[in-house]
């Protein structure tokens, strides 16, 4: 049992999204997402099978939803629920 940290080997230069499984189980899928400056492409939405628990450690990220007129803007510490199916994607991070 070693001890880690969610801030090791973080790579802020990449070109794409880095995705790392922190942990998985039958019921929980725990991953840690590296995005320094992404977004969903143009016209695309993340139509997920799954509840999505959303935390932002550092930086920030704007969130929208497609039956929904505003975006949802997180800051460090700020955590949002997605639920299964709600058709949502990410303007930036």
């Amino acid at each position: 049992m070693d001890v880690q940290s969610l801030f090791a080997a973080l790579n802020t230069d990449a070109a794409t999204e880095q995705f790392t499984t922190l942990l998985q189980t039958e019921n929980l899928h725990l991953v840690r997402i590296i995005s320094t400056g992404h977004s969903t492409p143009d016209g695309e939405w993340y139509d997920q099978a799954e509840n999505e628990w959303v935390l932002v450690l550092q930086g920030s990220a704007r969130i929208r939803f497609a039956d929904d007129d505003g975006p949802r803007i997180l800051g460090p510490g700020d955590y949002l629920n997605i639920p299964a199916h709600a058709r949502h994607r990410v303007d930036r991070t």
